[in-house]
């Protein structure tokens, strides 16, 4: 063979090598940083009214520009405390609510369904205190209400995660006005809506699950973390789960409400949060009240160690 063809044949061949190492770093990147992409966060939408935007308490504007207030109103609420304890966790989520006071579910699919009729991933809704403003302890309203807008969800996302949260016992119609829970113990009422939250969950199909928040603040009492009547006194050693008007939640009534929701959205023990945890800190709750609080969350949901 001459020089001259071994010269062209060793020049095809390096061209061709050349190539080959060009093209190869580039595959490389694009492999490495679609592997690196994180999946998208996962949505969650908060509807209901003060018991879920935090009224009478730090609260109600506590982080508002953690999560997307769709009402505009700069509301932070027990979403924000959803979002800080998930971000503890590692966990990621884009938080959005939709809330007004005093409003029940009815008002929210008539008056603000082009805000919320939208894909999503998590829905959490919350009905008024007493079930109907009108006729308190008739379900009848929340569940024909909870079944339109399931539906409505539904028919964004087939498979959106809808839950209830059920709410907690109000001293002021057990100890003070006039209502069915007149001069019950201060738990019947949480007690009371606990179970119709159950019949809409299981009359209503797409609906996931209840959170028991209600259910979570009878533990509190009865393990004597938290007082029982506010409108003698705290006891020493104990909490008030409730504002001033002893009709709204306190920060430790909001506490343990997001704690719950928490915990049955992720699947992630309340516990692990920890006694330094961010959001008891950022509103002075104590140590060792938040550890009780996230322990007590752990056993309403039956909470397994997952982190």
């Amino acid at each position: 063979m001459q020089g001259s063809e071994r010269m062209k044949i060793f020049g095809r061949m390096g061209a061709i090598l050349l190539a080959a190492l060009g093209t190869a770093p580039a595959f490389s990147q694009s492999t490495t940083s679609d592997a690196r992409t994180p999946p998208p966060p996962r949505t969650v939408l908060f509807v209901g009214n003060s018991f879920t935007f935090g009224a009478s308490s730090d609260v109600w504007r506590y982080r508002p520009d953690s999560v997307e207030d769709l009402n505009g109103t700069g509301v932070g609420g027990v979403p924000a405390l959803f979002k800080r304890f998930s971000e503890q966790a590692g966990l990621s989520y884009r938080v959005a609510l939709e809330t007004e006071g005093g409003k029940t579910l009815r008002f929210h699919y008539e008056e603000r369904r082009p805000l919320i009729d939208r894909s999503w991933d998590h829905v959490v809704l919350q009905e008024y205190s007493t079930l109907d403003p009108d006729t308190p302890g008739d379900p009848a309203q929340f569940g024909a209400y909870t079944a339109r807008l399931t539906q409505m969800f539904r028919a964004r996302n087939p498979s959106a995660d809808i839950r209830l949260t059920a709410t907690w016992s109000r001293p002021d119609l057990v100890y003070r006005d006039a209502s069915p829970w007149r001069g019950q113990p201060v738990t019947a009422m949480g007690i009371d809506l606990d179970r119709a939250y159950r019949a809409v969950v299981a009359a209503t199909p797409g609906v996931r699950a209840m959170v028991p928040v209600g259910l979570a603040f009878n533990a509190a009492i009865g393990e004597g973390v938290a007082d029982a009547d506010p409108f003698d006194g705290i006891d020493p050693g104990k909490i008030d789960l409730w504002g001033p008007d002893q009709y709204h939640a306190s920060k430790f009534g909001y506490y343990l409400e997001a704690l719950m929701v928490f915990g049955s959205i992720t699947g992630v023990d309340p516990r692990t949060l920890g006694a330094g945890e961010a959001a008891a800190r950022d509103l002075a709750i104590a140590p060792d009240t938040a550890s009780a609080l996230q322990a007590i969350a752990a056993r309403q949901l039956g909470a397994k160690q997952t982190r």
